[in-house]
């Protein structure tokens, strides 16, 4: 009953998007501000912690609605709204990491050993950090030092892991979103993963990787 019930919403949800992608498409200027309103949050709140920096969030959040206003006409109105939002927001996000000269570079090869915990144990920890930007919680030390592991990662690892673990994204979305395979989508997740665990034991002293 609750799998029917789960599955009945989902399809609401998504013929919801479709019909206000739709008006969007269509010029009902109301739909643009509906867009704005439904996915505002989630979309700053995903630049937040992709930047880590407050000017460049803010740039880049209204560079990701710019764009969509300015896209109305080339868009595909059958296609998923909230990965088109998504993928333009990480566009946006890598072009202010890319005019801010924040060019990080991570061996896979050093960051492929097996990690210890499974990946429930990593997004247990990562949900300390599912805040908005007003949160108090964001002032607690466990979620200061997500943020600090999170912040010290490679671009592409950073993604990856937000659109997985915050966004809530599948694999084949994301691979949508960044425009690569869904393996490398699975590796790129694992050297995530493997890298978030090992700043993690070396910020807590934790030995047997235990949040």
């Amino acid at each position: 009953m609750t799998n029917s019930i789960n599955t009945s919403e989902n399809h609401s949800n998504s013929s919801s998007e479709n019909e206000l992608l739709r008006r969007y498409v269509a010029g009902d200027k109301d739909a643009f501000e509906e867009i704005l309103t439904r996915y505002k949050d989630q979309l700053y709140a995903f630049l937040r912690r992709f930047l880590n920096n407050q000017q460049l969030v803010e740039d880049a959040f209204q560079d990701t609605f710019l764009q969509l206003y300015q896209s109305r006409k080339t868009f595909e109105k059958d296609k998923p709204l909230r990965p088109w939002l998504f993928t333009i927001a990480a566009n946006k996000a890598r072009d202010a990491l890319r005019k801010q000269q924040r060019h990080d570079t991570v061996s896979i090869a050093a960051m492929a050993e097996p990690t210890e915990l499974s990946i429930d144990d990593v997004m247990n920890s990562l949900k300390a950090y599912e805040i908005t930007p007003y949160d108090e919680a964001e002032k607690t030390e466990h979620a200061e030092r997500v943020r600090r592991i999170i912040s010290e990662m490679p671009e592409n690892l950073r993604e990856i892991l937000m659109l997985a673990y915050f966004e809530q994204f599948s694999y084949k979305q994301m691979a949508d979103v960044l425009s690569i395979p869904i393996g490398t989508v699975k590796s790129r997740l694992h050297t995530a993963i493997v890298f978030f665990t090992k700043k993690w034991k070396s910020a807590t002293g934790d030995g047997d990787g235990k949040f």
